[in-house]
């Protein structure tokens, strides 16, 4: 998916909402673990046909499909196959965080985008530019750089003085020379909204992926204020405060009704603008 069709899908849907499907065993229902051969799949599969049409984007965070070894990657697998399959303008995002040199980051590339057909991958920066561009070489694929995350550890590298500036600056003027850089996309959280105009002068155009609005305790109005840019520009992404919104048998009603809390305040955010 490109960058036009990503901003079509939003002012169609009235929603730049992204629901993390970050799927642990231990809370999903379980009238799942015990009637269902593949739990994690059948849970996945209720949330997106409750929520595709509030969403525009799903996250699966990589860690909790390797957690379970094969059994995962397969449920990973019929995940995102079901998506492209079913709702194809629904972009799709591998929370994974990789980040090595060379061959090794051409790989990951490959599996993410050609293997599993995601439409892009988040990828940490630590490591600089050959870690970076074998993503970005792959046409109508984004990757997502991490610049300034929601976690409280965040500041024991990423605002560190760097020649006068703090280090997650340097990293997004940085990826600005790299090669095909029109694919970057950041991940900004939602916990440091104060940074977010600081940051839009580094990156007016650039897609921003917000983590943190919700259980980290992030201001979806604080965020919008200074990261909106004419194309939106932004995914917020929910996960635990959507999918397990319930761990009975209503969990897809419940969580749909959390997504569409949501998408209509960013529905009323996006008519303010």
């Amino acid at each position: 998916m490109t960058t036009q069709q990503l901003t079509e899908e939003i002012k169609r849907k009235k929603s730049f909402l992204c629901i993390g499907l970050d799927v642990d065993l231990d809370k999903i229902p379980s009238h799942l673990l015990q009637q269902e051969e593949d739990p994690i799949f059948s849970f996945n599969k209720a949330i997106i046909d409750a929520t595709h049409d509030l969403a525009v984007a799903y996250k699966p965070n990589i860690a909790f499909y390797e957690a379970y070894g094969i059994k995962g990657w397969q449920a990973l697998a019929k995940t995102i196959e079901y998506l492209n399959s079913n709702y194809p303008e629904i972009y799709t995002i591998a929370d994974a965080k990789r980040g090595d040199i060379g061959n090794t980051a051409s790989m990951y590339a490959k599996a993410f985008f050609e293997d599993m057909k995601f439409d892009s991958v988040t990828v940490a920066p630590y490591m600089g530019k050959d870690s970076v561009e074998p993503f970005l070489e792959f046409t109508d694929k984004h990757t997502i750089l991490l610049a300034l995350t929601s976690n409280a550890g965040a500041f024991d590298f990423q605002t560190k003085d760097v020649g006068g500036k703090p280090l997650y600056q340097v990293v997004l003027e940085t990826s600005q020379q790299y090669k095909n850089n029109e694919n970057l996309m950041y991940v900004v959280g939602a916990t440091k909204a104060e940074y977010f105009e600081e940051i839009r002068k580094i990156v007016p155009n650039s897609f921003l992926l917000v983590p943190g609005v919700g259980a980290q305790g992030g201001n979806l109005q604080d965020v919008c204020k200074y990261g909106l840019n004419d194309s939106v520009g932004l995914l917020i992404n929910s996960s635990r405060g959507i999918i397990f919104a319930s761990n009975k048998e209503d969990f897809a009603e419940c969580a749909r009704e959390q997504a569409l809390k949501m998408q209509k305040e960013m529905e009323d955010i996006l008519k303010d603008k």
